[in-house]
């Protein structure tokens, strides 16, 4: 069975506290984007000669580290400690969404692992069941059992759906060659509580985002990489209506009214991704 895990991108990003456990409660507003992995699991033949359960092969783009370790192995595992009858399998993972960019790429694969698993072994999981094993993973991976628009408070993991509907706007997407660690970004940051509440600026006309939805990241992140603010402002000279920098870095996108000129020959070496939302 195969399945497509979706990216998102963050329509504001507010550090609003700092808690007592080392992390950070934040506001944000996800919204889908169809940039997209390839997740295909299969079960394993009994005469394959592994001592692994979950067999994993990352394919496109490199991921650093142990595969074991990898988010969607650590779903699988989960489950099968409450499912201990599910099978062994190979998992292929193709990578199209980039990576460090703060587009939720791995926590996408997370979530739709989760959701792969249960529809092909039947384990009933519902929706908010499947959204709580996410949650224990990783912060925003509670979000792509979903994968619709939601107002985000807490870690990322505090859900609540919105009518939000951005259809027929041309997005474009630029990932420069430039990690930032998520470590890197909160330690500049100044956790408090914005003018106006994300949940709400979305609601007004696009047009007026560009004064009042921010994502508190990029004050620091630009100052240490200007040349993810210099994106930013290209996207609006080619006519963005909007334009941010998404999560802590480093992918920026614009959301256009008209289809703008070609993207990948504005922004050459770097990821690029134009569509309509």
């Amino acid at each position: 069975m195969i399945t497509f895990p979706i990216a998102k991108i963050n329509l504001g990003l507010n550090v609003v506290e700092k808690r007592s456990d080392g992390y950070h409660n934040l506001q944000t507003v996800f919204y889908p984007v169809p940039i997209m992995d390839a997740l295909e699991v299969v079960p394993m033949s009994n005469g394959f000669p592994s001592d692994i359960d979950c067999d994993l092969k990352v394919t496109n783009i490199h991921i650093e580290g142990d595969e074991q370790k990898n988010l969607v192995v650590r779903a699988y595992q989960l489950l099968k400690q409450d499912f201990p009858t599910l099978p062994r399998i190979h998992v292929h993972l193709w990578k199209g969404i980039p990576t460090q960019a703060g587009m939720g790429g791995g926590s996408s694969d997370c979530g739709y692992m989760i959701r792969l698993l249960n529809e092909l072994f039947e384990l009933n999981l519902s929706d908010e069941q499947m959204a709580g094993y996410a949650a224990k993973l990783g912060a925003d991976c509670a979000f792509f059992i979903f994968s619709k628009p939601c107002y985000a408070e807490g870690i990322g993991e505090k859900l609540v759906p919105i009518d939000l509907n951005l259809s027929g706007w041309y997005i474009g997407v630029v990932r420069p060659d430039i990690p930032v660690p998520t470590k890197e970004a909160f330690s500049r940051i100044h956790p408090h509580y914005p003018a106006k509440n994300c949940r709400d600026v979305v609601m007004q006309p696009v047009e007026t985002w560009r004064e009042d939805l921010v994502n508190d990241f990029e004050e620091s992140v630009f100052a240490l990489h200007p040349e993810l603010g210099a994106v930013k402002t290209k996207l609006y000279d080619m006519g963005a209506t909007y334009a941010a920098m998404s999560g802590s870095g480093s992918a920026l996108f614009g959301l256009f009214k008209e289809e703008p000129a070609a993207l990948e020959q504005q922004f050459p070496g770097m990821f690029t991704y134009f569509g309509v939302l």
